[in-house]
């Protein structure tokens, strides 16, 4: 019961997060009230009213990103130790019985491959919080007026750490005790305290990915075309303030998927999560929740950017969606 908590407590937060986004942005009676409040924490930059109260600058979405490198790579390095200093590789499960080498009864072929899976998209989402902090600084030409609610603010810090959470969250108790062993055992016994196998590229990286199932490969192409396609947006945004006379204008974004979508760099984010949600097989909730989130949350957000785009723009493109062609 214990080591199945930490789970059911982040897919709790996932559902409970994402409920009132969905129930505000769908047209439902006697919800005003909701949307109101939403729309309040969820505004920001242009869209944002300018007496609007405690707000921080928007350019601290930095912190976001960092926040996003330091735990993912905290995360990565946790997984991938235990991997290879307490699961057999997949040659050695060829080579031997698995239940005879370790006393854990979880850790079966398909556990081993699971923990693998989890190093693997930790590094997908390891190549995008890296992305993003390079942009924050030196892509993106915040506005000194641009803003967001501090209740923003935070939401974004507890995203990145969910977010990375979600993707290894099956196997956080167990690692987590294998990390608390390990430091233990180096303040006991000093350096060196577990002795370290014969470390070989071959075994605990390559093989273990080329081991990846097909789906997996397919999802990391999604997300990767997500990826390339939401630099290429953010590259687009970042050059519309490159002129110092710019600075403090807000004006159309047109490339990329800005053809067809007026958040397209939200676009690429979902199609990103659609990516890992593939790669995992689909057979974990939490990864359900977390792409559900990023949908309803985005979704709703471009929304709002969508309306003000249009009411800002007289000759803004009629031709765009909000942020999903053919959906919104």
């Amino acid at each position: 019961m214990e080591d199945v908590r930490p789970v059911w407590l982040l897919r709790a937060a996932w559902f409970l997060a994402t409920l009132p986004i969905v129930a505000a942005w769908l047209p439902l009676p006697g919800l005003s009230w909701l949307r109101r409040g939403l729309l309040a924490f969820a505004k920001r930059g242009k869209i944002l009213h300018s007496n609007t109260k405690l707000t921080v600058p928007q350019r601290t979405f930095t912190h976001f990103y960092a926040v996003g490198i330091f735990w993912t790579t905290t995360l990565l390095l946790a997984v991938w130790s235990y991997a290879i200093m307490k699961l057999p590789s997949p040659i050695e499960q060829d080579l031997s019985d698995i239940t005879s080498r370790l006393h854990n009864s979880l850790s079966t072929r398909e556990h081993v491959y699971n923990v693998w899976l989890s190093v693997f998209m930790l590094l997908l989402m390891e190549a995008q919080v890296l992305r993003r902090f390079y942009e924050s600084i030196y892509v993106f030409n915040y506005s000194p007026s641009a803003r967001m609610h501090i209740v923003g603010y935070f939401v974004g810090i507890s995203y990145y750490i969910a977010a990375p959470l979600s993707l290894c969250c099956n196997f956080v108790p167990e690692v987590f005790h294998f990390v608390k062993n390990l430091v233990a055992e180096f303040t006991v016994k000093g350096s060196d305290p577990m002795p370290m196998p014969e470390f070989n590229i071959w075994m605990f990286v390559i093989t273990p990915f080329l081991e990846l199932r097909s789906y997996t490969w397919i999802g990391a192409t999604i997300f990767l075309w997500g990826w390339v396609h939401q630099r290429r947006c953010h590259e687009i945004l970042g050059s519309l303030r490159k002129k110092p006379e710019n600075l403090g204008k807000y004006l159309i974004p047109y490339g990329d998927w800005f053809e067809f979508s007026s958040s397209a760099h939200y676009t690429a984010e979902i199609v990103m999560y659609g990516g890992l949600l593939v790669a995992s097989g689909g057979a974990d909730l939490s990864l359900w929740l977390l792409f559900a989130f990023v949908v309803a949350n985005l979704g709703f957000a471009a929304t709002i950017t969508h309306r003000w785009y249009l009411h800002k723009f007289d000759d803004y493109p009629r031709n765009r969606w909000a942020i999903l062609p053919f959906v919104c």
